[in-house]
């Protein structure tokens, strides 16, 4: 393999022939269209994996574009602290730091098209379970829920005692996943509460009153505050007792 050797080209036009290739154009016709050396293009394309993952656009705006990608690896190039290229791509400063991390190549260079085909392969759908294609990480987990560990206690001592595994580290709802998908066993492994199907969450959706089509305190008309008309005035009425009941108790015990 040829040895990565910095190319005086503007990004732009490694961005256009990356493009090209994965329009369907042939290394030579995408070469000529951005007007390099065939030669060029190959030692672009083998810089980059020698291969090309088909991208479907991002999914979700917290994930990184291949032209974040490409602004993060000209900031670096450029000596820029980690926290400027953040900004400069609004995303946060542990989301550039994880990305530098996780996706530079073998030789510590970050490489935009390397990453950027990297991160694609990871996202690839469908995978099979973490838990079970990893014998030994099932098998723990199977005994910490058995000792009445919660998910969140097994996911935390995985990270403390394996922090340098990643194959034996999972994450919460990897665990309730596999739990509910009988990975783990249905008589051994279960939760402390003793549930077998997964509890509905509904977090930021207010609770549905008890009563159906009941009216609220401040939905009531005008003229029960007015306490005008016969049938209002009951609470008040009820109170009164009580305040009747506690006096004459104290007044039987002076």
């Amino acid at each position: 393999m040829p040895r990565y050797a910095p190319n005086r080209m503007p990004t732009d036009v490694k961005r256009r022939y990356f493009e090209l290739l994965r329009e369907g154009l042939m290394g030579a016709a995408a070469a000529r269209e951005v007007g390099v050396s065939t030669s060029c293009g190959s030692l672009w394309f083998i810089d980059a994996g020698s291969m090309l993952v088909p991208d479907p656009g991002p999914i979700c705006p917290r994930f990184l574009t291949q032209d974040d990608r490409i602004a993060i690896a000209d900031g670096l190039h450029a000596k820029q602290p980690v926290k400027e290229i953040a900004a400069s791509i609004g995303k946060s400063l542990s989301t550039v730091y994880r990305e530098i991390e996780r996706n530079r190549k073998p030789d510590g260079r970050y490489q935009p098209w390397w990453a950027h085909n990297q991160a694609l392969l990871r996202r690839g759908r469908p995978k099979e379970e973490k838990i079970r294609s990893h014998e030994p990480l099932r098998t723990l987990v199977r005994e910490k829920l058995t000792e009445k560990w919660s998910p969140q206690q097994v996911s935390r001592f995985l990270a403390r005692s394996f922090g340098n595994d990643p194959a034996m580290r999972a994450s919460p709802e990897t665990i309730y996943r596999a739990l509910f998908a009988g990975l783990l066993g249905f008589k051994d492994a279960r939760l402390r509460t003793g549930r077998t199907r997964r509890k509905k969450q509904r977090r930021g959706v207010p609770q549905p009153n008890k009563i159906k089509n009941m009216t609220l305190i401040h939905q009531r008309p005008l003229e029960v505050n007015d306490r005008t008309q016969p049938g209002h005035w009951e609470g008040d009425c009820a109170t009164r007792s009580c305040t009747n009941l506690s006096g004459l108790t104290d007044w039987r015990g002076g």
